[in-house]
């Protein structure tokens, strides 16, 4: 770990909160503000070609600001916790030795937790991982949410029943260890460096018009066309990036079993109940300071709670 917490020129800044509270427009402020280049902490923006599904900043609208860990996975590429761990520790690090400020942005739960508190992952077992893998293979996401939530209720609660992925790693850690998964959480403490971390959010029904007008830009601005354009790279297959929200829906009505209406109105609920999940998470989180992403004064105020002299 790379000390330097002292030197607050580089101190890092992560903006994070629900999806569509403003973050990104933030964090560039910020990074114009203090001399910085944007790290992402987004699983679903690593995807290379995954654009309009995740709200991805445009190259052209990213104002020549240098961003990392966007499109650095293929469509086929399974996200995980511990390789977005060490490559964004690397970025950071990488951008503070150069005397620049890393602006971190995101709404990844885990990968937030990773990234600031230096979690340590349990270890992995294949024959263990291939059992519960063959049980959501064989009886579906149903059936693995039944027995997570058998092993371990809390996990079960916490993790979306759809994904499959994180439920199979939940049971094998739970297996290999005889503890729940979140005894493998890192206790909350200093965040690593040093980083302040600020939190947008909004007043819900806000937030809820913001996630139906971002929905219905998506599906009118082309989703449909990106997600056909990228099963050509293995979309369907892709075990993480084919369940994305948005992107699973999309592919359901190019399978015929959604039409536009209905997977534009799943996106929406499927959305919300995230942001619900990632204020309980964050909100639990004392170091966070909360700022009110639709005050006409956001820059301000971030740049005040980052240095309050």
């Amino acid at each position: 770990m790379t000390d330097g917490a002292s030197d607050s020129a580089t101190t890092p800044v992560a903006v994070i909160g629900p999806t569509a509270a403003g973050k990104s427009d933030l964090a560039l402020d910020l990074a114009e503000e203090l001399g910085g280049e944007v790290v992402n902490i987004d699983a679903m923006q690593q995807y290379r070609g995954m654009d309009i599904g995740t709200a991805k900043l445009p190259v052209a609208e990213r104002r020549g600001i240098a961003h990392h860990q966007l499109d650095v996975l293929e469509v086929t590429d399974i996200a995980t916790v511990a390789r977005y761990q060490a490559a964004a520790v690397a970025d950071v690090e990488d951008i503070r030795s150069r005397g620049l400020r890393p602006i971190i942005v995101g709404g990844s739960m885990m990968y937030v937790q990773s990234l600031l508190d230096e979690w340590a992952f349990p270890a992995t077992d294949p024959v263990v991982r291939a059992k519960w893998e063959s049980v959501l293979e064989r009886d579906g996401v149903e059936e693995i949410h039944r027995a997570l939530t058998a092993a371990d209720p809390e996990a079960a609660a916490s993790i979306l029943p759809t994904d499959g992925r994180r439920m199979v790693r939940a049971l094998e850690v739970v297996e290999l260890t005889g503890q729940p998964f979140a005894a493998s959480a890192p206790k909350i403490g200093a965040p690593r460096w040093g980083t302040v971390v600020l939190g947008v959010d909004r007043d819900t029904t806000e937030l809820d018009e913001r996630i139906a007008e971002r929905t219905r830009l998506m599906f009118e601005t082309g989703l449909l066309d990106e997600v056909e354009g990228l099963l050509a790279s293995g979309l369907r297959e892709g075990v993480t990036a084919s369940r994305a929200i948005g992107y699973a829906q999309a592919l359901d009505v190019l399978a015929g079993e959604y039409d536009v209406e209905f997977a534009r109105e799943r996106t929406f609920i499927g959305t919300r109940r995230y942001v619900r999940r990632q204020r309980s998470w964050f909100r639990r989180d004392e170091r966070v300071r909360w700022l009110d992403g639709a005050s006409p004064t956001l820059t301000s105020d971030a740049l005040s709670a980052i240095d309050p002299s």
